[in-house]
């Protein structure tokens, strides 16, 4: 009997990128809590282009990395800026778990994060889709 994952690439790419969405949220979430000032800032934000990284690339498996990356840094660009809105912070002061998905205060530093992140997550998953183990699973 065949493995039900095995000889399904695209299910097998998207339960390790759903396995490393769950480790992204754990890490933000630590950040946000156990490192203080820039430090808690920085990592929080590479860790959010991480997520959003690995949930684009959930979507659509098959497409390149140097594309998932730059719509991941597009996308929280897209949220930074919101960010100069009042939405955000009324949204997050009626159901707080929102304040975790589109922050509240503008910060620009946080550009250089996504960036850092989603690169890091494109070249990680280039290097992990090109490795012999990926390509020799079925």
């Amino acid at each position: 009997m065949q493995h039900p994952v095995r000889g399904h690439p695209v299910l097998l790419r998207r339960t390790g990128l759903a396995s490393a969405a769950v480790a992204a949220i754990a890490g933000g979430l630590w950040a946000r809590t156990g490192l203080a000032g820039m430090a808690g800032d920085a990592a929080g934000g590479v860790l959010y282009a991480v997520l959003l990284y690995l949930l684009l690339a959930f979507a659509a498996p098959r497409t390149r990395c140097t594309a998932v990356a730059a719509a991941a840094v597009a996308l929280c660009s897209a949220i930074e800026l919101f960010q100069l809105t009042p939405w955000p912070a009324q949204w997050a002061g009626q159901w707080p778990p929102l304040r975790l998905v589109f922050g509240t205060t503008f910060n620009p530093w946080d550009f250089p994060a996504y960036a850092g992140g989603a690169a890091a997550a494109g070249l990680a998953d280039r290097l992990l889709r090109r490795s012999p183990v990926s390509s020799n699973r079925t």
